[in-house]
């Protein structure tokens, strides 16, 4: 059967090609595999799976369906692809992808659109995965997608709350150039830092806290209302764009839709408590604002923005992150997800980095060509970033042709 498509509608009586649900159906010894092309399709098991099952607070169904209304490209395709067991029909896993048109070409990447730090396929429950399981279940997976010139997946943790990723475990995933850092926290949030996190962290969060206590009223807030959403949220993105432009890097936060999308997230997540925001104010003004997803145990710190002029000799992404290490502690969390990047603080504190994996590669021969020039052109902006002098020279060069042509610094 391995390869053998079956067509969902083959006794609907409709026309070929008509079916009343755009579903395929595939098998091979193991798994078999529904190809699911809208969101609502799969919305029952997907939610079925949020809250019994195993997955991130990126792959949340309320998330996804953010991405599908406010950023995915016009003409992109849904793909969620339900995996269940071939012998007992047992559900196994759900995989949100999305088909893409890109330069001459088409692209199956993650349901992301640069707003999930994390590719992981939501799981049934925590059976362990094997990597001939995995190669099986993605070879169902493969068989009911629609033709592309190449597959690229980043940001594939290795385990999912303790559970081996599959998409981790496959043959031609290979390691990225991106690591994401964690700290699992327990006992007493009063002294979760001094026990967990590193003395100099320590030592510097305690010094930098009295310095802003001598200025007073001091106050982490939490926006619990649509106005303080709104509020501490435009203070994130004016924060978080005067840095970058500082720095002479992208974000994602300079596109009006990413704004919205992020905003929106915010608010909806007052009903839920799935998305969390938090500002460190000190008088009346905002220092520091930390955007957080949470799933379960889990908090994952996705985007932060300080104002480092505001209080001189203070640190204000250090003093919110420790903070929200101990609010995270007393609401019963027992994992701090620092998110993906080599950022310095995160070793300071204490962190463990995990490599992440990724799965690119051409299918077409110039599927074969995009992959190895993206690859050379990652491989290099890595290399410059490890260069401090060059890097600041060709941000000074970014900043300059900007100033050229007009834009903002």
């Amino acid at each position: 059967m391995a390869g053998q498509a079956v067509q969902s509608a083959a006794a609907t009586g409709l026309p070929e090609g008509q079916v009343p649900n755009p579903a395929t159906v595939a098998a091979n010894h193991a798994y078999t595999a529904r190809l699911h092309t809208s969101l609502e399709a799969a919305r029952p098991l997907w939610l079925r799976y949020e809250a019994d099952g195993v997955c991130t607070a990126h792959q949340h169904y309320a998330w996804a369906e953010g991405i599908v209304a406010r950023l995915m490209p016009k003409g992109a395709d849904v793909l969620i692809v339900e995996v269940n067991d071939a012998a007992t029909g047992a559900p196994r896993m759900l995989v949100p992808l999305m088909r893409r048109a890109a330069f001459r070409h088409r692209v199956i990447e993650w349901l992301s659109c640069g707003v999930c730090d994390y590719s992981a396929p939501l799981l049934a429950d925590a059976s362990p995965w094997t990597r001939q399981s995995a190669q099986a279940a993605w070879a169902a997976v493969r068989s009911v997608l629609p033709p592309a010139d190449r597959i690229n997946i980043t940001g594939i943790p290795q385990l999912i709350s303790g559970v081996a990723n599959p998409l981790a475990l496959l043959a031609a995933t290979r390691d990225s150039l991106h690591t994401s850092f964690g700290l699992a926290i327990d006992g007493d949030p009063e002294t979760v830092l001094k026990r967990l996190c590193r003395p100099s962290f320590v030592k510097a969060f305690n010094k930098d806290w009295r310095r802003i206590e001598r200025l007073g009223g001091v106050e982490l807030v939490e926006a619990n209302t649509p106005a303080l959403v709104e509020l501490i949220f435009g203070s994130l993105v004016r924060m978080r764009l005067s840095r970058f432009r500082e720095l002479g890097r992208f974000d994602l936060l300079t596109q009006g839709t990413v704004v919205d999308f992020y905003r929106n997230a915010a608010l909806d997540g007052l009903s839920d408590g799935s998305v969390r925001l938090f500002g460190l104010r000190v008088g009346e003004a905002l220092i520091a604002v930390q955007y957080l997803l949470v799933h379960q145990v889990t908090v994952h710190a996705l985007l932060i923005s300080i104002d480092q002029g505001a209080v001189p000799n203070v640190s204000p992404g250090l003093l919110i992150m420790g903070k929200l290490m101990s609010w995270a502690r007393e609401k019963g969390f027992d994992y701090f997800d620092l998110s993906v990047g080599n950022q310095s603080y995160k070793e300071h504190m204490g962190a463990t980095g995990s490599a992440l994996r990724e799965l690119c590669h051409g299918i077409t021969v110039r599927g074969n060509a995009v992959s190895t020039a993206l690859e050379v052109r990652n491989r290099t902006e890595v290399f410059v970033r490890s260069k401090p002098r060059l890097l600041k020279t060709i941000q000074g060069l970014m900043r300059g042709l900007r100033r050229l042509r007009g834009g903002p610094e």
